[in-house]
């Protein structure tokens, strides 16, 4: 494909002098150097490239890289025969002006693998500069990289750029056979028209992004990543980097684990120390280096010390590898050489291609019966199983395997990322939402290193199978050493409530990991909170009962079997509690019988009679056991369980090929399919039917009647969720809202007041805030200044009575504690005697700041609030006013933009709730008008991201409407975000 300019100049470089620039424009004026152009990106086949601008000391990469692209692929390009570049192209592709001229290579081991470029154009096709709003685009891929998905990102980040320098619109020209590229532009999203002149195809791209380009983009993301870590999990070859001559050691002791396992692939051992006739050790091959290996390598475990993981990693990229389990220690979470040997690490690796588990990891583990992957220090393969777990921490890794192995849940795989420079837990997330092998995401996090991305992710996902986190160093106020996290602004109960909204089940402790992992991946989900609960222990029923009262389920009274119920009794009333329909899930209660031996495997089997004969009756419900005493029991329950054998596990479809749908638990509607999972099988492309094998129906055991309604009442959430999630609402259009006003405003007052500011931003005035707000229909309650007693007479005179007389002081403002409000006051008299009083108790009007407002009908005083944090995004919350909800943290938050749902949610889920829904007796306020003014402070907000905080304080709901009183604004440059725009990895 060829831009006009091209066609001006001619492929053979004719029209242009050495110093010319396009068509025989004066050479570009140079600008700086736009290094935050450069990106990491993950590609289709799950490696990477590194996307960075063209330079002029890019000459002899872009001969060497246009020498390796074949004679078709060079005609696609310039329309004509074409085997080399002249001088006059080389200087002309390799210099640019980065806002007229722009030029962005791929590359990788520091070679280019494609280039594209755009030059800006008027109306006629002609080379311009700005404000033209219109660019030609061309790109060149190298054939050994076709079909990687390499254009594809490089058109995003090429749009992107061009939208920065203030372009709107690209043109490319194509060849009718030149297919893949075509496929390119109809494929990205964008609104586009196309066109057939002189024996080529003309398209043109609107690039403003559209609901499907970001679409098209995430599910590329996602597919992507996922390829990218089943890379990792799924290996045909390992070579372990490290493995000492004799036994013991971190790299002999991954050898040993990986053996033990029964891995299906090949294992190689490399030790730099061997000497000739050391070819062997553990009884695979040795070798000194990867490359003296003589075969392909596709993970490299590195156990060396990380002085020398340098020369390992470029050993290892040199010769294809395609990843890397780093279990070396000495980076981030050592200081701050450790930080700077971290990122030096990072770019090396990408720099290659490559993946990272780690630095610090403890290492990788993948069950499935045809890979047998144990790259790590744990001693012993765990079962395999439905579970996916990731951790951050080593030791709390195993810790979490311990206790599954105890509880006789199965894993599908294990990944502990130790500092988790490169693959974090928003990978794992991309692999685990379409693997069919992994039924519940189990999480140990103690950093997030994109808030946005995650919670994205995590709802997502959530959507067809469960996760849950626990999020460790919560209280610490920093990352821990060696995990590398945005500035965020957001308090951590904000992050916990976002989290939850998107369908997290947010946990506090890995026990209480464990016990929800366990229920989830045994049991269905529940269909409503009704649980009934029977046993052979009283009191231990009533334990259970006051548990689901406290965890807001809706418990039946206990039916107690007394202690003389036999197994058999046990069977019969769990069979008639999942039989009966106003009953959701059964808590079964266990003591151990008095003198009777081996009831214990004979109470497990009767329980599992029970449970699958109410399979094949009606809809699954999950059940839980408590017992006490009876050590045995959890185990006999969580063996053979399954109604019949497990279907063998086997390596995961590659990301090309169709997925399975996740078997949904019965009784909850599945979530409808997203855009981007769409995109991800391609267009007409129809979706293969899971073979469907029944479900093992594990029972879990917990030792306390607590633990076990706990974890049943997260189940019962999520399931709620499940279900509402299938319609998560509409973000509503209201009348009387004027975008381009609002926006003007803003680049009024930036533009006045917003030089220099770009760290603090710019607070608006009373009245500038009032019409700013009034632009999107809420209107702010004009509060007059009182600086005298005769300036506050003549405001309430200009409002009317009654008025409000309030001091605005910052160490009185929103504390009527304080006795800083005077309420109702009907006349000049009282005004003037209230005035008197405030002065004179408080101190001097000057140091008042008194004003003077109208008032309102009474109601409840509430606060909405919106702020935008650079890692987090927007965020819209609310709470009542007062000490008290402040005291207690009673604030609730969503993300924006609000939906209609999110914002009756909002309103409904702080605990002070029911003072809007007439308590004792009061008259209920009007809630609808609360939940608009919401929607419309959300709307505001997202339109404008100048806007970087809102504050209504109060906003009072009266019976009928909403009063706001005081309203704060204020602007800055829109930050930065972390997950919008182009795909790109975490930079170092």
């Amino acid at each position: 494909m060829r831009s006009t300019s091209e066609q001006a100049d001619g492929p053979d470089g004719r029209g242009g002098g050495a110093g010319g620039g396009a068509g025989g424009r004066p050479a570009p004026e140079e600008h700086a150097y736009p290094d935050h152009w450069e990106a990491d990106v993950v590609l289709r086949d799950g490696g990477t490239a590194r996307v960075r601008p063209i330079t002029a000391d890019d000459a002899d990469r872009l001969v060497s890289f246009y020498e390796q692209v074949s004679d078709e692929s060079k005609y696609y390009r310039f329309f004509a025969p074409y085997p080399r570049l002249s001088a006059k192209d080389v200087h002309r592709f390799t210099h640019h002006d980065f806002v007229d001229r722009v030029g962005l290579a791929a590359t990788v081991g520091g070679e280019f693998i494609a280039t594209v470029r755009y030059d800006r154009i008027d109306d006629r096709g002609r080379p311009a500069s700005s404000p033209a709003d219109e660019a030609e685009v061309a790109f060149l891929v190298q054939d050994a990289h076709q079909g990687r998905g390499v254009a594809s990102a490089l058109l995003e980040h090429i749009a992107a750029v061009a939208r920065e320098r203030g372009i709107r619109r690209f043109a490319a020209e194509v060849l009718p056979a030149n297919t893949k590229m075509i496929k390119v532009f109809t494929d990205a999203g964008y609104t586009q028209k196309r066109s057939f002149e002189d024996g080529s195809v003309r398209l043109h791209l609107d690039l403003e992004p559209t609901d499907r380009s970001l679409a098209v983009q995430r599910a590329r993301e996602q597919r992507a990543e996922a390829r990218s870590v089943q890379r990792l999990l799924a290996p045909a070859s390992v070579a372990v980097v490290g493995a000492g001559r004799t036994p013991g050691g971190v790299g002999r002791t991954v050898l040993r684990n990986l053996l033990d396992a029964g891995f299906k692939g090949r294992v190689y051992a490399v030790n730099p120390g061997l000497g000739a006739g050391e070819g062997e050790l553990d009884g695979v091959p040795a070798f000194p280096s990867v490359a003296a290996v003589g075969a392909p390598v596709d993970l490299a475990v590195v156990a060396v010390p990380a002085e020398r993981v340098p020369e390992v990693v470029a050993d290892c990229g040199e010769h294809g590898v395609r990843g890397l389990v780093v279990l070396s220690a000495g980076y981030a979470e050592s200081g701050t050489e450790g930080r700077a040997r971290q990122r030096a690490l990072v770019r090396q690796a990408r720099s290659y291609g490559m993946r990272i588990i780690g630095p610090n990891a403890f290492g990788i583990i993948d069950t499935a019966d045809d890979v047998r992957l144990n790259a790590s220090l744990a001693p012993e393969m765990p079962a395999a199983g439905r579970i996916g777990l990731f951790t951050q921490s080593a030791a709390i890794g195993v810790a979490l395997l311990a206790r599954l192995h105890r509880r006789g849940a199965g894993l599908s795989s294990f990944i502990s990322a130790g500092n988790r420079a490169d693959v974090s837990g928003n990978d794992v997330l991309q692999h685990w939402y379409d693997d069919p092998a992994t039924d519940v995401v189990l999480l140990y996090l103690e950093s997030i290193g994109n808030p946005r991305k995650f919670t994205r992710l995590a709802r997502r996902t959530a959507a067809v199978k469960p996760v849950v986190v626990v999020k460790g160093a919560r209280h610490s106020g920093s990352a821990p050493p060696g995990h590398r996290v945005p500035v965020t602004r957001v308090p951590h109960a904000t992050v916990d409530a976002l989290l939850r909204q998107a369908g997290v089940i947010r946990v506090d402790t890995v026990t209480e990991l464990v016990d929800a992992g366990v229920l989830l991946a045994g049991q269905p989900l529940p269909a409503g909170p009704r649980v009934a609960i029977l046993g052979n222990s009283e009191s231990l029923g009533l334990l259970a009962y006051d548990a689901c009262l406290t965890e807001g389920l809706r418990p039946q009274r206990p039916l107690d079997l007394t202690t003389a119920a036999t197994p058999a009794d046990f069977r019969d009333a769990l069979a008639a509690a999942l039989a009966d329909d106003a009953c959701d899930a059964v808590v079964v209660t266990a003591i151990p019988w008095v003198g009777i031996e081996g009831t214990t495997e004979v109470l497990a089997a009767s329980l599992r009679e029970a449970v699958a004969g109410s399979g094949a009756a009606g809809a699954a419900k999950p059940v839980v056991v408590v017992h006490v005493e009876m050590g045995g029991l959890a185990e006999a329950l969580s063996a053979a369980t399954s109604t019949r054998p497990v279907p063998s596990r086997t390596r995961r479809p590659t990301a090309a090929a169709p997925v399975p749908v996740p078997q949904e638990a019965p009784g909850t509607p599945r979530a409808p399919e997203a855009p981007e999972a769409q995109e991800a099988r391609g267009a007409g492309e129809a979706q293969e039917a899971p073979e469907q094998a029944a479900p093992v129906r594990n029972i879990p055991a917990y030792p306390a009647a607590e633990r076990a309604v706990r974890a049943l009442a997260e189940a019962v959430r999520y399931g709620q969720w499940r279900r509402q999630a299938a319609d998560p609402g509409r973000v509503p259009e209201y009348d009387a809202i004027d975008e381009a006003g609002a926006a003007a405003l803003i680049d009024r007052v930036l533009g006045e007041r917003g030089a220099g500011q770009e760290s603090r931003g710019v607070t608006l005035t009373t009245d500038e805030a009032g019409e700013l707000l009034g632009r999107y229909g809420i209107a702010v309650r004009p509060t007059l200044p009182a600086p005298g007693p005769d300036e506050a007479a003549l405001a309430a005179a200009r409002l009317g009575y009654p008025v409000a007389l309030k001091t605005t002081a910052p160490h009185l403002r929103h504390r009527p504690d304080l006795g800083g409000v005077r309420l109702d006051l009907a006349t000049e008299e009282q005004l003037r005697t209230a005035y008197a009083e405030l002065t004179e108790a408080l101190g001097k009007p000057e140091e008042l700041q008194p004003v003077v407002q109208a008032m309102v009908p009474r109601g409840v005083d509430t606060v909405v609030r919106a702020a935008i944090d650079p890692a987090v995004g927007a965020v819209l919350s609310f709470g009542l006013a007062g000490a008290a909800s402040e005291l207690l943290g009673d604030t609730a938050h969503r993300l924006v933009p609000a939906t209609d749902r999110d914002a009756a949610e909002l309103v409904r889920s702080i605990r002070t709730a029911p003072l809007l829904f007439g308590w004792r007796g009061s008259a209920p306020v009007d809630t609808p008008a609360l939940e608009e003014l919401l929607l419309r402070v959300s709307r505001l907000v997202d339109d404008h991201p100048e806007i970087v905080s809102v504050a209504l304080e109060p906003a009072v709901v009266a019976p009928t409407g909403v009063s706001v009183l005081g309203a704060a604004v204020r602007l800055a440059p829109p930050p930065p975000t972390t997950d919008l725009g182009p795909r790109r990895l975490p930079s170092y």
